[in-house]
């Protein structure tokens, strides 16, 4: 029985060494990079242009950002930098997940040259710890340009967030999915909804001001009703109106359908 016990431990071992080898295995990115201002201000336009080794024709691209970041994520570089024309800047984003350098020479108000991104191990080993494995080079470059940090992920879990992994930690950052949102479902009687559910309500918007006006009106739905109530625009105004009108025994359901069948046209 010992012995099992020892080699069953030992595979473990292995296993999750292997795990952290393939999160570890992080290598630089580079390519070529632009920044000029963007039509908000305050905010840098960045394009970044690179090639995966083995993945792309010869002469093509095949992967490219563009993003708008403040004029504050930088270091090196201004907007009146991109006024000296044939001045070299370093540009440098610093985050959690890596750091990004652009580098090259302002032409026509652009900076043009070539970036490199350096993945943050420390940041890999600190979301391994709070279950977030999977990582690579490129999710971490994303990370670093959508300013994902371990602080929010422990807070999401905090107030019992389910389901978070490395991939849909971009959209709970692209559609702004935080503690507060999730704190405001539960103040009006819902369970925490998982990662994903999550992220399907705040894709339809839905808002916790809308929740308690249909609540008001004696309808209680649940999270997916929530979503299928944005995604056929039955709000309370609607819902007055199809009353006015006459229809009876007016359920989630029912009004779901009255919208798909167009019945109140």
């Amino acid at each position: 029985m010992n012995s099992r016990r020892v080699l069953f431990g030992a595979v473990l071992a292995a296993l999750v060494a292997v795990s952290l080898r393939a999160d570890e295995a992080l290598d630089n990115l580079s390519g070529t990079c632009s920044i000029r201002a963007s039509t908000e201000s305050s905010k840098f336009e960045l394009n970044l242009d690179r090639a995966k080794r083995g993945e792309c024709d010869s002469g093509k691209h095949c992967h490219e950002s563009n993003m708008q970041e403040a004029v504050d994520a930088f270091t090196g570089v201004t907007l009146s930098d991109l006024h000296r024309e044939g001045a070299h800047l370093d540009a440098v984003l610093t985050a959690e997940a890596g750091t990004l350098r652009c580098s090259g020479n302002v032409h026509d108000s652009e900076l043009t040259g070539s970036f490199t991104f350096e993945p943050n191990k420390a940041f890999v080993a600190r979301m391994h710890e709070l279950g977030i494995t999977g990582l690579d080079s490129d999710k971490l470059e994303v990370y670093a340009l959508f300013h994902i940090e371990a602080s929010w992920v422990v807070a999401l879990q905090k107030v019992g967030v389910t389901g978070i992994d490395a991939n849909n930690l971009i959209a709970l950052r692209i559609f702004n999915v935080t503690p507060e949102y999730v704190q405001s479902l539960t103040a009006l009687g819902y369970a925490v909804p998982p990662a994903e559910k999550l992220i399907g309500l705040k894709v339809q918007g839905v808002n916790p001001a809308e929740i308690k006006q249909i609540q008001a009106m004696g309808y209680h739905p649940s999270i997916d009703e929530l979503v299928q109530m944005r995604i056929f625009k039955v709000t309370p105004d609607f819902i007055e109106r199809m009353k006015a009108k006459g229809f009876d025994n007016l359920t989630i359901a029912k009004l779901v359908q009255i919208r798909i069948f167009k019945i109140a046209d």
